[in-house]
């Protein structure tokens, strides 16, 4: 009864029945703390039912500037199957944002489903799966030739990254994933009309931060809130991943993430927690933006944890995710009572007020850094 009341909302786009507790199985309830990631984990799935993949890249250039650029794979019910190409830069030329959302055609995957390309892009893993070479002539108003190679090895939480939607944890009807790169070097550019983004050269990098997710499942299903952050100091990247299913899923909350250096894993697992002191009502949404937040990262044994507060300073963009996103997607929440989906992101470089502290064993360290934050409220 409970899988055809699910296939039932999946197919007719209507809110899920309260399935309770029993009915999620997350991620961070699995023994292995965290797992180091292979190159066989940053394959591409491709599922054939109703998902939404993703690979994210944020770039923060030696100016402090900030972009992302994104590739999305979204299959609706087996039907259809899109891809797109999402690019922003942050206050581009001092002014608005950039934001560039365009449909790529022909979109296929190397054998080992390690590199996506599509007419005039390629997203392509290098053979030794520890860096990823960026090209796109997509869009004239950013053309982009960028090198994101990680440092730290990337983690993923437990032994999969994945939790499981179901009552039947053998027959899942949904999945979560997350798999990270929490810090990497960036060299290259992204040129657009009215000026050349330098994102990093040798001997002058930038710093990076990649995340491979899938959804598979109506993403307004998925989840009602999230919380993310990664801040990058001269020394660490800390960052954090949070959602809290609906009520369908007993509003559980999931957290994954990871504090890490220039060489090694300090600490990946799911004993994180983000709070946010100050917020304030906005009037246009009625959601709860926050003002300050608070991020915090600790070993189950306490011989390790780290602390990020304090304000997150003016908000960058308010994003009315039904507005950018294509009409494909779209499809996947509209309708629903109660999705109204918006995010908040705030991205300040640097960042004076936000400091990240640091205790491995006996030693601690006080660091400023660059923030990138998103509060995102779906229904």
């Amino acid at each position: 009864m409970n899988w055809l009341k699910s296939t039932l909302s999946y197919t007719v786009g209507t809110a899920e029945p309260e399935y309770g507790p029993e009915a999620i199985h997350p991620v961070t309830a699995q023994p292995e703390p965290y797992s180091v990631l292979t190159k066989d984990d940053l394959k591409w799935k491709a599922m054939q039912s109703t998902n939404v993949e993703t690979q994210i890249f944020y770039l923060i250039s030696p100016a402090n500037e900030v972009a992302s650029v994104q590739i999305i794979y979204n299959n609706v019910a087996g039907l259809m199957v899109t891809c797109q190409l999402n690019v922003k830069i942050w206050n581009h030329n001092g002014k608005e944002h950039l934001w560039n959302s365009d449909p790529l055609e022909n979109h296929c995957f190397t054998e080992d489903m390690n590199t996506l390309f599509a007419d005039n892009l390629s997203f392509a893993l290098n053979a030794d799966g520890d860096a990823y070479e960026i090209k796109s002539a997509r869009n004239e108003e950013a053309l982009i030739d960028i090198v994101v190679k990680r440092t730290a090895p990337g983690f993923q939480v437990g032994k999969d990254g994945t939790t499981l939607y179901g009552t039947d944890r053998a027959n899942p009807w949904g999945e979560m994933r997350h798999r990270f790169w929490a810090r990497a070097a960036v060299t290259g550019t992204i040129r657009t009309p009215g000026k050349e983004y330098n994102f990093g050269s040798e001997g002058n990098v930038g710093r990076g931060v990649f995340i491979h997710a899938i959804q598979g499942m109506k993403p307004h299903h998925a989840a009602a809130r999230w919380n993310f952050v990664t801040f990058q100091t001269p020394s660490y990247s800390a960052l954090m991943m949070e959602f809290t299913t609906p009520p369908s899923y007993a509003s559980t909350r999931v957290n994954v993430g990871g504090v890490v250096n220039d060489t090694e894993i300090l600490y990946a697992g799911g004993n994180n927690v983000v709070t946010y002191p100050e917020t304030k009502e906005d009037p246009d949404t009625q959601w709860t933006e926050p003002i300050s937040a608070e991020y915090t990262w600790q070993s189950k044994d306490g011989q390790f944890s780290a602390t990020l507060k304090g304000p997150l300073g003016e908000r960058r963009d308010r994003v009315d995710v039904l507005h950018h996103i294509p009409g494909v997607i779209k499809s996947l929440v509209g309708g629903v009572v109660g999705t109204k989906p918006y995010i908040y992101q705030f991205a300040d470089v640097p960042n004076d007020s936000l400091i990240l502290t640091v205790k491995d064993g006996d030693k601690t360290v006080e660091e400023k850094g660059v923030v990138f934050a998103e509060a995102t409220f779906i229904s």
